[in-house]
């Protein structure tokens, strides 16, 4: 039985149903294990030999904060991280969590709408982890970010998008087409619906979730491998192939 692909509505049921009661999460807890299975992904295709410099671009809601985490953590690893977060969330996990990347030494692009200091990043970084937008996007993409991702495309560096590419509707995936065409992918919790169209390199980043939970939404999740937090998908391409 292939893995279940979600909605917008029903990615949102289920993150709500970790953080209940009877879930018993923490938003901090699910944004450290995700931002950690996105900087294990990002290791795992870019080596720190060949692709040091990791340009970490945040959105103000919680992917962002997935975006900061990982970029702690790729500090860790020993790559040399920089984050770009144009507007940074006003709310005290995200003040927190950018505190916690002041601390490892990371430097933060001081928030501006102008596109010049990301051109300048984009210039000195070897790849991009965006983390821009995540499962509760809807078009149009509003200022600056508008601006921002036709220029990450144009530098041509390969990117590594948390859950769903920025730019790309949660269902319809890149309909509009003025979302990122990542090399990879690292799906959160389960893929969402949006991601079958897309034709890279796709992982996911969900051990966290419970069996519980797990067996009530039919997620029929893949084993992870050994200790890791993130497990290879098969392609879409592969996915088509096997149903047939």
């Amino acid at each position: 039985m292939s893995i279940r692909y979600l909605t917008s509505k029903l990615a949102q049921q289920i993150d709500e149903e970790l953080m209940s009661a009877s879930g018993a999460f923490s938003i901090d807890q699910l944004m450290e294990l995700a931002g950690l299975a996105c900087a294990q992904t990002l290791a795992t295709v870019y080596k720190k030999e060949t692709h040091p410099r990791v340009l970490v671009c945040c959105g103000p809601g919680n992917q962002g904060g997935d975006g900061l985490v990982a970029a702690r953590h790729l500090g860790m690893f020993g790559y040399l991280p920089t984050v770009w977060m144009p507007k940074p969330g006003n709310k005290d996990i995200y003040k927190r969590l950018q505190t916690q990347c002041v601390n490892m030494k990371i430097p933060i692009i001081p928030p501006s709408n102008e596109t010049e200091p990301l051109r300048k990043a984009l210039a000195d970084a070897d790849v991009i982890l965006d983390a821009i937008f995540g499962f509760s996007f809807t078009p149009p993409v509003r200022a600056p970010f508008d601006s921002a991702l036709p220029l990450i495309t144009e530098s041509k560096l390969p990117i590594v998008s948390v859950d769903i590419p920025s730019g790309w509707d949660v269902e319809r995936g890149n309909a509009e087409g003025v979302g990122l065409n990542p090399d990879v992918l690292v799906s959160l919790t389960a893929p969402k619906e949006g991601a079958r169209e897309f034709k890279g390199q796709h992982f996911l980043g969900g051990r966290f979730v419970p069996k519980t939970l797990e067996e009530k939404f039919n997620l029929n999740l893949p084993q992870y491998p050994g200790i890791d937090q993130i497990v290879e998908l098969p392609s879409t391409e592969l996915e088509n192939t096997q149903k047939l």
